[in-house]
């Protein structure tokens, strides 16, 4: 009776992790470049293993659930924002950097202009170009900047940034053999590990979209009706631990008085 109580909760353990992974998707489902996670069970063979009395690794402990991102491209949404840029296809990702030199490679191309004149994430990630960090020219009047003068940014298909008309540098955009390697850090940017293999992507096959942003890549209705199969699933166990539970109980009370 004790095994029917381990495989009810060993049942429910990954179906909890499922939740909060789908959780965060539909939390996210607005969230610009964001990629989508799911989970799995990565121990199935120790797992039957161990319900047949053989000695395995599935009792440990962290859970025998993992998640993978998935990484297909979002849809495109116009925007009419100069700063917004859209990679066109699935191939690439932008180049951003932080203060403390750290790069991160996302697909959210949603930037402002930053008051030291660099274009620049919502959180004040700075893009990076072919040559290092894009400055937009803009009139400097003595020690300090003229933000009264019109900036005209425009970006063309193949990268090429022009500010007013001049020409401030070109995008870098970088390829991954394998995005399974990258490690998430936000929801839309990612950092690479040791097994990760990134390329440049040659001019030639650089294709932006000026005015637009790609979207996350959930499905919110698929979502949503995933999340209520395993809400399902997870009560199913729940049931199978109380009445697992209760018949404890009485075999107790028979043994005791018996």
């Amino acid at each position: 009776m004790l095994k029917e109580l381990y495989t009810a909760a060993l049942g429910m353990v990954p179906q909890q992790t499922r939740l909060e992974v789908l959780s965060n998707n539909i939390a996210n489902a607005n969230t610009v470049g964001f990629k989508r996670e799911s989970a799995f069970e990565r121990s199935l063979i120790s797992a039957q293993s161990n319900l047949n009395n053989t000695k395995g690794d599935v009792e440990q402990d962290d859970t025998p659930t993992d998640t993978f991102t998935d990484y297909s491209q979002g849809a495109t949404e116009r925007t009419g924002n100069q700063f917004d840029f859209a990679i066109d296809g699935k191939k690439g990702y932008f180049t951003v950097e932080d203060n403390d030199g750290n790069q991160y490679l996302t697909r959210a191309g949603h930037f402002t202009l930053g008051s030291n004149g660099k274009i620049e994430t919502p959180d004040g990630l700075t893009l990076i170009g072919e040559n290092g960090p894009l400055f937009v020219l803009q009139q400097i009047t003595g020690n300090s900047i003229d933000s009264s003068k019109a900036i005209t940014i425009r970006v063309q298909e193949n990268g090429d940034v022009f500010s007013n008309d001049q020409s401030i540098g070109r995008l870098q955009l970088t390829d991954v053999e394998n995005p399974q390697t990258l490690q998430r850090e936000t929801g839309s940017h990612f950092s690479t590990t040791d097994d990760t293999i990134t390329t440049p992507i040659p001019q030639a096959e650089i294709s932006i979209k000026q005015g637009y942003v790609e979207n996350s890549n959930v499905n919110i209705i698929k979502e949503m009706v995933e999340m209520i199969e395993l809400q399902r699933m997870f009560e199913m166990g729940q049931k199978v631990i109380q009445t697992n539970d209760g018949t404890l109980d009485r075999s107790i009370d028979v043994g005791r008085f018996g």
